[in-house]
């Protein structure tokens, strides 16, 4: 199967990268968790998935994410859950994707939880949709060449004070958890090109209303 060489070695760079403070995870705790980081070949070039969240959601109502979840004890590991729960949230046949590998075990303090992204190749792609309206309200394949406009890209400040990185694509404002790996990812495959990191806004009090509930 012919997977591109900028993901078949991106678990390798991956694990070579630092992590940021704000997502080692702790000692001990949280709840494991896994994401699929589904990348394609689409009719603009590589694109990778992406949900936005129901704004009905009890944690991070209406972001942008990659499509996951908990851990289960039947699923035996990060892989099977990222693949069941791409599953469950917007349809797509686990058939048609080629897991690459793993990326190193991130933190996300808000949910408690401890993410393994999962990194596949969608070798045969499947209809997409929210297959699980009460979770999911919007799915989308955003082309790579977007992600790296520089247009497209800036830095949100949260009322803490803290900035970090975000996208606007296809109707989307993608921040967080979502954008920090992103980010990383962009940087370790050398699609990144220069962007104008002084470009800093306020999260949108609306994004921030629904994020704090």
């Amino acid at each position: 199967m012919k997977v591109p060489g900028w993901l078949e070695t991106l678990p390798e760079r991956a694990a070579a990268t630092s992590i940021p403070p704000s997502l080692r995870p702790p000692g001990s705790g949280g709840r494991p968790a896994a994401v699929l980081l589904l990348f394609g070949e689409g009719p603009l070039g590589p694109d990778v998935l992406l949900i936005q969240r129901s704004s009905r959601g009890r944690r991070h109502a209406g972001q942008p994410a990659f499509p996951g979840g908990g851990v289960d004890p039947e699923d035996g590991g990060p892989i099977a859950a990222a693949l069941r729960e791409a599953h469950e949230e917007t349809g797509l046949d686990p058939a048609g994707v080629h897991v690459v590998g793993t990326m190193p075990e991130l933190y996300v303090w808000r949910s408690d939880n401890r993410v393994t992204p999962v990194l596949g190749w969608w070798h045969t792609p499947s209809a997409v949709h929210p297959a699980s309206p009460d979770e999911v309200e919007a799915v989308e394949r955003v082309p790579i060449a977007e992600l790296v406009n520089p247009d497209n890209r800036l830095k949100l400040r949260h009322p803490s004070g803290y900035s970090g990185p975000a996208f606007r694509v296809r109707g989307l404002l993608v921040w967080g958890f979502t954008a920090g790996v992103l980010d990383g990812v962009l940087a370790d495959t050398g699609f990144e090109v220069p962007w104008d990191r002084s470009r800093i806004e306020d999260l949108p009090p609306d994004i921030l209303n629904l994020a704090s509930r």
